[in-house]
């Protein structure tokens, strides 16, 4: 009997595991949450997490309800800020590449890179409370950041304009660094400026 069990078994086909598909927003549906995440991402820098989310929606143009319905908490609102500033980085490395000389594109993302640092000062404070705390959020992003500036770095070797021995993380440690270390509301102007320094002493020595 477990033989047969067995051999009916074999004949059945398999089913096969269908991926499930997000839903795509409508453009305008879509244009809505663009706006309302630089928004929230422009309020949390400014005026930290506890940024009154009903200004945020005012200042997008939408209804508070619009805004509960694509980020139904703070919490989710927080997580897609930071995400969205991850996905910016992401994108800006091969537009960058793609539209300017290879010096230029490491610079523009790196101040890119110091606005995303300026969100995540706020965020990751506010994200200890969840479950989990932060790290889930922030685990996947690293790869992408990493590999980002690794390729613009490489492309500006490749193309003479940057020195050999440079490791492209320890542009993003400076940066980092000054973030860190900053106690002024004034430091993403520090920060910018460095960029110039370090793109400067990045340069072959001659």
């Amino acid at each position: 009997m477990a033989s047969k069990r067995l051999q009916t078994a074999a004949r059945k086909p398999r089913r096969t595991l269908r991926p499930t598909l997000r839903p795509t927003l409508r453009v305008d549906a879509q244009r809505n949450r663009d706006r309302v995440l630089e928004v929230a991402r422009e309020a949390f820098t400014r005026l930290g997490a506890d940024a009154s989310l009903d200004d945020v929606a005012k200042q997008a143009g939408v209804g508070a309800g619009t805004l509960y319905r694509h980020f139904p908490t703070r919490d989710e609102l927080l997580k897609a800020v930071y995400r969205s500033e991850v996905e910016k980085l992401a994108a800006a490395e091969q537009k960058f590449a793609e539209t300017m000389p290879p010096m230029a594109a490491l610079r523009a993302w790196m101040l890119l890179f110091v606005d995303y640092i300026a969100a995540k000062k706020i965020i990751a404070p506010a994200l200890n409370n969840m479950v989990g705390g932060p790290s889930k959020v922030f685990e996947a992003s690293h790869d992408q950041i990493w590999a980002a500036i690794r390729a613009l770095v490489k492309r500006a070797i490749k193309s003479g304009d940057v020195r050999k021995d440079l490791d492209p993380i320890d542009l993003l440690r400076a940066l980092i660094g000054v973030a860190n270390v900053a106690t002024s509301p004034d430091w993403q102007q520090s920060a910018k400026r460095l960029v110039d320094i370090l793109i400067t002493g990045s340069r072959p020595i001659k």
